[in-house]
């Protein structure tokens, strides 16, 4: 039915623009628009792509408990997604900086600078995240690089290093292993989403 309306308005548009050109009697080398067709029933019926059309609906909450709840989820969500957006960035550029050299020493200088770009975000901005955002931190680095934030400390710094992180990160009632699971959270996804930002 959506497709349908799309594809009605899109070429009314495009009807109606062509006819108003007629018109005005607008003539020359443009005078023509150039469009794909498709063959229905031996008719040719043009077509337009258009962007995306997002429908949403107005949402309703049980309870003004639950309404604050959310407008938390989504503070906190918005806070730390240019953080998680940043480590994804960073966790691809070393995949590609890796996969450039099998040079040992010249990989090591990928993962040190890699490492201290991350320490140096760390020790401005996400030290003073608070313990949910934080959680929500974590989620966001696995949705974004597609491995949990133990494995990339594993890949990157090694088992010792991973086991110390989880331990910190445990004192802390976090989970450096917790995966990121689309139908679990879909609030998280929904708001991730409504900011006009997808990874997939």
């Amino acid at each position: 039915m959506k497709n349908k309306v799309l594809f009605t308005f899109g070429f009314l548009f495009l009807m109606a623009s062509f006819s108003m050109a007629q018109d005005l009697g607008i003539k020359g080398v443009n005078d023509t628009i150039r469009v794909s067709a498709l063959n229905v029933e031996g008719e040719m019926v043009p077509w337009i792509v258009l962007n995306e059309v997002v429908i949403k609906d107005y949402r309703r909450f049980a309870s003004k408990e639950a309404y604050d709840n959310y407008r938390r989820l989504r503070y906190n969500v918005i806070k730390v997604l240019p953080y998680a957006r940043f480590a994804g960035q960073r966790y691809r550029q070393l995949e590609r900086d890796l996969a450039t050299t099998t040079d040992k020493r010249k990989q090591k200088e990928y993962v040190k600078s890699c490492d201290k770009e991350i320490k140096d975000l760390f020790n401005k901005e996400v030290k003073n995240l608070t313990i949910s955002q934080g959680e929500i931190l974590i989620k966001l680095i696995d949705r974004e690089t597609g491995n949990s934030s133990y494995d990339l400390v594993k890949d990157l710094k090694g088992n010792v290093s991973a086991f110390v992180m989880q331990s910190v990160a445990r004192v802390f009632g976090h989970n450096l292993r917790n995966k990121y699971d689309v139908d679990q959270e879909r609030d998280i996804e929904s708001i991730i989403r409504s900011t006009g930002y997808y990874n997939y």
